[in-house]
């Protein structure tokens, strides 16, 4: 059969043999001639095996320096006049597994995500990465051009992945067997937008601690920033931070039954900040009183004046990684900042010490409520047979990217509120203990989500239990299974509490 890209008429043989570019097709250069709407391919260039050098270095380095021989195809989108989109496509020149894996972003973007384009490559993958529209890794680029927020928001994910797919079709003479999203925190954000916008796109996506109501989640961080910058007495220094963190597994880390430095379900902590208040002067074994409410603010949602949900505070056991209450840097995080001044005020003069919650919540709602991917019903996706994956580490906290780990859990009710409360054939939602932001903390935090969405996408096998480890000095030292939400790890009583195998699902 044939199939018409752009005006170029290319063979398409339905069987064949994944791993080798068809003879009939272009070659990796010969890519360049595609004739591709809003579309300028700038590059086609074979890259050898273990010899491609990442922008900003001189010469390869791990993990590219482990890559195999690949296709490497740049290419700029212009969906509308004021549109920039940057893109990159790596097809595997031998071993391509058949499928297709779209890489997210971080913060604002502004760059290719090239260590999980190498990432995806070694597994065999072709895979493509965009900057989203700009070249900035902050918000500067919003300012007097609003097409460029709807591509950072929405529009270059979607016109990367439609334009990479013919690209990718025309060099191996076929459509991938499947195609996958994967990101965390802003890429999360990317991976639940195309699922409620574009339900088409993706066979299955992994969405890791999204930030998909952007714009409240700015206003809640910016919030207690402010307050902290501008009451110095209220900052809580990184030694007292670690003295909470103390102060609450001590008090909460036995509630699992387990005492390992872990909190199975941090909504069951009780702790209340004020056990620690100082008797008499400041010492560094307790809090001050103005310490305290920076401690409480931490934990608590940011609300409208009548009482509506912004977005939800931090939860007990990660407040050593607290960094807005220490007041270590001279204004708020340059996300929440950039999203205040430069989209929602749109004035480079702005001074965050004016920021009022509900009045500049209402403002970002009205000048790019779109960025925020909030939408429950997925039900188009549900019907594509799209499967989704979302995790989020309940250590997850800080200024700069953290997000509150209940944001996840309130989207996922909020999809079963719409959708119905049977959706797990479809939809599961893992929340990870001791799991920091997108990784790391001190749970076991390395899990391979993508085989497990395979597994479920392709054969049908539900990630019932899925096992997470904590390496330390290339060991393993502790594995725990993760829980498809509600359900959490129940230590069975005998045995080792680092062992997995000791450990069962069950519900709460």
């Amino acid at each position: 059969m044939k199939m018409v890209i752009g005006g170029l008429c290319v063979l398409v043989f339905a069987l064949a043999t994944p791993g080798q570019p068809l003879a009939s097709g272009p070659s990796c250069e010969g890519l360049s001639a595609l004739a591709l709407a809003d579309t300028s391919i700038t590059r086609t260039q074979v890259v050898p095996a273990g010899s491609f050098v990442a922008p900003g270095t001189d010469a390869p380095t791990p993990p590219f320096s482990r890559l195999p021989a690949f296709c490497r195809v740049s290419a700029t989108l212009s969906p509308t006049p004021d549109s920039d989109i940057k893109i990159e496509l790596w097809l595997p020149l031998a071993g391509w597994n058949g499928k297709f894996e779209v890489v997210g972003n971080g913060g604002w973007a502004g760059k290719i995500s090239y260590d999980w384009l190498a990432a995806a490559l070694q597994e065999g993958y072709a895979t493509a990465s965009t900057d989203t529209g700009h070249a900035e890794a902050n918000a500067s680029f919003a300012l007097g051009h609003p097409e460029k927020v709807i591509d950072f928001a929405y529009r270059a994910v979607h016109e990367m992945t439609a334009k990479a797919k013919a690209i990718l079709a025309a060099f191996y003479g076929r459509a991938p067997r499947f195609s996958y999203f994967t990101g965390c925190s802003t890429g999360g954000r990317q991976g639940l937008m195309e699922a409620q916008r574009y339900p088409e796109d993706f066979d299955g996506i992994i969405a890791g601690a999204p930030a998909n109501d952007q714009t409240h989640l700015s206003a809640w961080r910016i919030n207690v920033e402010a307050k902290i910058l501008q009451s110095p007495a209220s900052v809580v220094p990184p030694a007292k931070l670690a003295l909470v963190n103390r102060a609450v597994l001590a008090a909460c880390d036995a509630i699992d039954g387990v005492k390992e430095g872990l909190l199975t379900d941090p909504r069951q902590c009780r702790f209340d900040p004020a056990t620690l208040l100082c008797q008499g002067g400041e010492r560094d074994d307790c809090l001050t009183a103005q310490q305290i409410e920076a401690v409480k603010m931490g934990y608590a949602a940011a609300r409208r004046k009548n009482g509506e949900l912004i977005f939800p505070g931090l939860v007990p056991g990660g407040e050593t990684g607290w960094e807005m209450l220490t007041g270590a840097n001279a204004e708020p995080g340059s996300i929440d900042v950039g999203m205040f001044r430069l989209v929602a005020h749109e004035d480079p003069a702005w001074d965050w010490r004016t920021f009022d919650v509900d009045r500049d919540t209402l403002l970002i709602d009205k000048k790019a409520g779109f960025i925020d991917a909030v939408n429950p019903d997925l039900s188009a996706f549900r019907a594509h047979g799209g499967k989704l994956l979302i995790y989020h580490g309940w250590n997850d906290a800080g200024s700069g990217g953290a997000i509150s780990p209940l944001n996840s859990v309130n989207y996922y009710a909020s999809v079963l509120a719409k959708m119905g409360s049977s959706q797990q054939d479809w939809l599961r939602l893992f929340m990870v203990p001791g799991m920091a932001h997108c990784g790391g903390g001190p749970g076991p935090n390395q899990v391979n989500w993508m085989a497990a969405l395979e597994r479920w996408r392709e054969l049908g096998i539900a990630p019932d239990r899925l096992i997470a480890s904590r390496v330390s000095e290339n060991h393993v030292n502790m594995t725990r299974p993760i829980c498809p939400y509600a359900a959490v790890a129940k230590y069975s009583g005998t045995g080792s509490t680092n062992d997995a195998a000791n450990f069962v699902c069950k519900a709460p």
